[in-house]
């Protein structure tokens, strides 16, 4: 077959993903990647890319990537007028909090969240009733309304640190049931839970992982703590998706199974080509759907543009500032 030849200077992008997106498909997303392109310099624009987003958007169109601490602190530094979140609506409110001047898009607003949808604010205050004094730590996987209600947020990547910061023996720590647990495995601080789970990560099972060792021998395995904690307890290492990005930049070579969302594994083959990731599909309905077509729609209507109440939002970003500045 005649190699199809990318155009208008997407041939270096092309090379990123080759081995991953063939070329016929390829071909299909040129016309997107090369109208990004010239919509971001129109729009002094910025594309954030969570870690789970698709190689085409997050190799090929991204100006920032990362977990949502790191698209967080980006967020927050950002001189851009326009910030498309190539990601889940509650990263969207985030970067608005952080970047109140910023215009900030979500390309499609069903782009939601399991634990996102598992509580209110309402729910966060009834806790605080029948919790006095406890502090509350909130994941950011939530809503602004949320994060409003709460002490200080925290990441996968930073939680075991939010926590310990606090110098006391109880926290609320919530929607993540399992991330609270597995945090509370790690600090011995008793935590006060929410029945909130990540419809990715709770889908693993010990079993599940206990086959692909015997089926790939010498298999390393990576979960992400938002997975339940007996899987966690039968992986080689458990940290967020930048922490798993450290750990294979650390151990090139052999054998990884990354316990978390499939594009996750995708992302990374493409600058650690000398790992072999073997890749269970648990994928997020929410992450893909976002696609280039509708980042490109996004910027030439500005649309869907994201608002919060400046009250609301002003009470929501000293609980995420509080938490970088640890």
């Amino acid at each position: 077959m005649n190699q199809i030849a990318p155009r208008d200077g997407t041939d270096g992008l092309y090379d990123r993903v080759r081995h991953l997106v063939p070329e016929m498909e390829w071909e299909t997303f040129v016309e997107d990647i090369r109208a990004i392109e010239v919509l971001k310099r129109e729009r002094n624009a910025v594309i954030l890319a969570h870690n789970y987003q698709t190689p085409e958007i997050f190799h090929c169109v991204s100006d920032i990537r990362g977990d949502s601490l790191a698209l967080a602190r980006e967020a927050q530094n950002t001189d851009a007028d326009v910030i498309v979140m190539a990601g889940v609506h509650f990263m969207a409110e985030t970067a608005k909090m952080l970047n109140p001047h910023s215009t900030v898009l979500i390309p499609d607003l069903k782009a939601g969240c399991s634990l996102a949808d598992s509580i209110t604010g309402a729910d966060v205050r009834l806790l605080r009733q029948r919790y006095p004094g406890v502090p509350v730590v909130t994941y950011v996987n939530t809503s602004a309304e949320v994060k409003a209600e709460s002490d200080i947020c925290c990441t996968s990547g930073n939680a075991k640190r939010v926590v310990e910061s606090l110098g006391t023996d109880r926290v609320i720590m919530i929607p993540d049931e399992y991330l609270a647990r597995n945090i509370e495995a790690e600090t011995g601080i008793r935590m006060i839970t929410w029945a909130g789970h990540c419809e990715v990560h709770e889908r693993f099972t010990p079993g599940e992982i206990e086959r692909m060792r015997a089926d790939h021998p010498g298999l390393v395995v990576l979960a992400h703590p938002e997975c339940p904690p007996e899987v966690v307890a039968v992986s080689d290492f458990s940290g967020s998706t930048a922490m798993m990005d450290d750990y294979v930049r650390d151990h090139k070579g052999g054998r990884i199974l990354l316990v978390t969302e499939c594009s996750m594994s995708d992302n990374l083959a493409v600058r650690y080509p000398q790992t072999e990731f073997i890749r269970p599909c648990n994928m997020c309905p929410h992450m893909k759907r976002i696609t280039l077509a509708n980042i490109r729609q996004s910027l030439e209507n500005m649309t869907h543009e994201v608002t919060l109440d400046p009250a609301m939002a002003s009470r929501g970003r000293r609980a995420v500032e509080r938490m970088l500045a640890i």
